[in-house]
């Protein structure tokens, strides 16, 4: 594992050993989109770590890796995870920033960001997409609600150049946890937000595989490995937030065609049956409303799945069969 041999933590906080300054600015200006009263954050004494999971794209990365460097909340380590079998052009821009440089040989999104957790020292761990932008109040705001000891989990809001987000406009934070009768088609389907803009307690995920390594791109299930990620810890008993003001912008995801997010949607409902069986009657109400056409309850950040729902049987059709094939495939492997 290639690595930094020397880090060092901000607000006057160290590792064991010396390590090298990530350089960060932290007199960047104050933002135009939020007021000030939105940017007067509780003192928190917890560390953060900042994961950039990347695959040669080194000029996406460098342009992320600006966002993190201009936060006014500095992290106390950014681990760049090189899901390559090392690549100099990524290993090069993330050692111009003072990053940690991680390699995570076998291709996989999750297997990414479990190595990017497994690698972190610090108290909190973000995610942010090589491809993304952070709102330069990002991280502060994902601390904060750390500081509850029921809370494992935050997300926030990421505004694509469709979205009509990152205006100035307050929307309210929610918070979830296993009590609501709702629970688990929020977290499993995008009501409580998408692995470009999340957070978690590393002490809660401690010893565990956090994201499963099935899910994501690059792996068989090509989705949900945060939902999945989300459910799990939310079964465990813990809170999850979901914070709108914590902004990370980001460029519209290309669409893989209807016929294949079918595939996708159906095989990863397959697998939710398949590892959360105290949950499967939660899981058939909720699809049996979306195939009723019956509007969701709570928000969410993703697309209608409308698309999906009114494709047609044909499409549905063929989809469930490649979805159960898939599905057989990977349970046996």
């Amino acid at each position: 594992m290639a690595r930094n041999e020397t880090r060092s933590w901000s607000h006057g906080r160290r590792f064991p050993e010396e390590r090298e300054d990530f350089g960060l600015n932290q007199s960047a200006p104050q933002s135009d989109g939020l007021d000030s009263s939105s940017t007067a954050l509780g003192e928190s004494h917890l560390t953060a770590t900042v994961v950039v999971c990347t695959r040669y794209r080194p000029a996406l990365l460098r342009s992320c890796l600006e966002g993190v460097k201009a936060l006014i909340h500095v992290p106390d380590e950014v681990i760049v995870v090189d899901n390559t079998g090392g690549d100099r052009d990524t290993e090069t821009v993330a050692r111009e920033f003072g990053c940690i440089y991680a390699i995570e040989p076998k291709q996989g999104l999750s297997r990414a960001r479990n190595r990017g957790l497994a690698e972190s020292r610090s108290d909190v761990v973000a995610y942010l997409d090589d491809d993304s932008t952070p709102h330069l109040h990002w991280l502060g705001f994902m601390i904060e609600p750390f500081n509850d000891p029921e809370v494992t989990t935050v997300t926030g809001r990421i505004v694509t150049p469709e979205s009509q987000g990152g205006d100035g406009v307050r929307l309210p934070s929610r918070s979830l946890c296993n009590k609501d009768p709702e629970w688990f088609g929020i977290a499993t389907f995008g009501g409580l937000g998408l692995g470009s803009n999340m957070a978690f307690r590393r002490e809660a995920c401690a010893g565990q595989k956090l994201f499963d390594e099935r899910l994501g791109r690059g792996a068989p299930f090509e989705v949900a490995e945060e939902n999945y990620a989300f459910a799990f810890l939310l079964s465990k008993g813990y809170t999850a937030v979901y914070l709108p003001d914590a902004i990370v912008f980001h460029p519209s995801p290309a669409s893989r065609g209807i016929r294949q997010n079918a595939r996708n949607a159906i095989a990863f409902s397959m697998f939710l049956f398949s590892e959360f069986p105290g949950h499967r009657l939660d899981l058939l109400r909720f699809l049996y409303r979306r195939f009723r056409h019956r509007p969701l309850a709570w928000p969410r950040d993703t697309p209608n799945p409308g698309e999906i729902i009114t494709s047609g049987w044909r499409v549905l059709i063929a989809a469930s069969f490649s979805a159960a094939l898939l599905f057989l495939r990977v349970r046996k492997s």
